[in-house]
């Protein structure tokens, strides 16, 4: 590794290690971030069930992205201090199908699916979330946002359908894998069954914690910019939220590397990125927060890879869902076949 990704590799590992482990652990996996409700996380969870299964859960997947749509509206109402009584009167607009709830504008697509609810996908009943939220919020004097159990509505359903799949295993590599951010949610909708999983951080707490979660996964300290394994180790690699904050030499570097070990596809997703003709570098203490250039990103994975679909969420998701609200309008997902 040359001199100036050594640097990068220790000023990377002394901004994380500042911080607790148990800031560490929950910090990314709360509000926007869960990965139960993070539309990026269900990309990455659907690109692995594809693999596995083909489009046989489309669907389901499909209903769990409305899902993360409406919860994340219901946490923006909690962030924005609503209270008990907006709640009820959100929930007497929504049964008289109406748009508007003593001056609080109900989207759409919020009200269009709390009108499809219940339903059936197959052997799989997705309940009316929307009504049980609102009923417990109802009869609830503390509640003013989805609870624990309401959010891993979709989790559960996963792995009840997924209970009876023949098993199929195969190989994945995750970059960047934090304190098991995502992994949590492959484990609870009962995917990391058919996986053979490895997770890398630099940040020796992430790995401490993610061990202790789960003891029998594979968690390694690990550098993106020189990894271990050989070429094709790994049929597939997902990676969130890495290349941002590394130097452009940095990010070509991590980009080559984890093209290298990857057999059959990456699914990547980036939190900022723009349709610009360059990268706008910006230096934040001991990391990089770049706003990166989709062509030039895309570039990048096109010279190793035979095939790259990029994905702007925002847009993919006011599409598929007439979606009114804002999504973050600098995400995107990369989908790379080799």
């Amino acid at each position: 590794m040359n001199p100036h990704l050594e640097a990068e590799t220790k000023n990377l590992v002394q901004s994380w290690m500042q911080y607790d482990g148990a800031l560490l652990r929950d910090y990314l996996v709360s509000g926007v971030e869960d990965p139960r409700i993070n539309a990026q996380s269900i990309l990455t969870r659907d690109f692995l069930t594809t693999v596995l299964f083909g489009d046989r859960y489309a669907e389901l997947t499909n209903q769990e992205l409305r899902f993360a749509l409406v919860m994340n509206w219901f946490e923006d109402l909690k962030r924005t201090a609503a209270e008990q009584e907006e709640f009820e009167a959100i929930s007497h607009a929504l049964r008289n199908k109406s748009d508007n709830a003593e001056g609080i504008e109900i989207p759409h697509f919020v009200l269009n699916t709390y009108d499809a609810l219940p339903l059936q996908i197959g052997e799989t009943i997705v309940p009316n979330y929307i009504e049980d939220f609102l009923s417990a919020s109802e009869t609830s004097n503390k509640q003013t946002g989805p609870s624990e159990q309401q959010i891993d509505t979709f989790q559960n359903l996963w792995k009840e359908r997924l209970k009876n799949e023949t098993d199929q295993i195969i190989s994945v590599v995750e970059p960047a894998c934090g304190s098991a951010n995502d992994y949590r949610c492959l484990d609870g909708a009962g995917l990391s069954r058919f996986l053979y999983y490895s997770g890398f951080d630099l940040c020796e707490t992430n790995i401490l914690n993610a061990r202790t979660m789960f003891p029998r996964v594979r968690f390694d300290v690990e550098n993106a910019f020189e990894i271990k394994a050989e070429n094709n180790a790994y049929d597939y690699c997902i990676v969130h939220d890495l290349f941002e904050h590394l130097s452009i030499e940095g990010m070509e570097t991590a980009v080559a590397e984890i093209c290298r070990v990857t057999k059959k596809a990456i699914c990547a997703g980036f939190f900022q990125m723009d349709e610009i003709q360059d990268h706008v570098i910006r230096p934040v203490d001991d990391y990089h927060w770049n706003r990166l250039s989709m062509a030039k990103t895309l570039s990048l994975f096109e010279r190793a890879a035979a095939e790259v679909q990029p994905i702007h969420v925002d847009t993919f998701l006011r599409f598929r869902f007439n979606y009114s609200e804002t999504h973050n309008k600098d995400a995107y997902t990369f989908i790379a076949s080799f």
